[in-house]
């Protein structure tokens, strides 16, 4: 190969990989917004963690256990579409799965409450976790965003 021939080559690899080595020096944007405000680094005094609000119980009016929560249901931007409650079961069994709007809970005395009975909730339409195939059977395999 001829000088003219590698530094050719030389400089078409240079111009090839020295973007990706300036790449490699700038810091991920991720890192910069999470380092931009305290408050992104922890949870604050108006927000709460889904996993410890799967499992509480709900609490009626009256104090009395009318069930606990099962799930949370998203939408693809994030925003909780419902509250998923299971009421009426007995270890795991008997209940059926109720849907509530999250604005619909309140946090009273570090308790969930609903103002609604258990007998309310025993007559609302049960919601289905999984969804059904075109045969109406169960899809337990069921995906995020699906």
């Amino acid at each position: 190969m001829t000088k003219t021939g590698i530094a050719a080559s030389v400089a078409v690899l240079m111009a090839l990989t020295g973007p990706a080595a300036l790449a490699q020096t700038k810091p991920m944007p991720e890192a910069r917004h999470m380092t931009a405000t305290p408050a992104a680094l922890t949870v604050q005094p108006d927000q709460m963690r889904a996993s410890k609000l799967i499992g509480t119980s709900v609490y009626d009016v009256q104090n009395q256990d009318i069930g606990s929560v099962k799930d949370l249901i998203l939408t693809k931007g994030g925003e909780v579409s419902a509250v998923v409650l299971d009421v009426g079961s007995f270890l795991g069994m008997g209940g059926k799965y109720v849907a509530v709007s999250l604005n619909d809970l309140k946090t009273s005395n570090d308790r969930l409450t609903l103002a609604q009975t258990k007998d309310q909730l025993k007559a609302a339409p049960s919601f289905q976790l999984e969804p059904k195939d075109q045969n109406g059977h169960t899809n337990p395999t069921n995906q995020a965003g699906h």
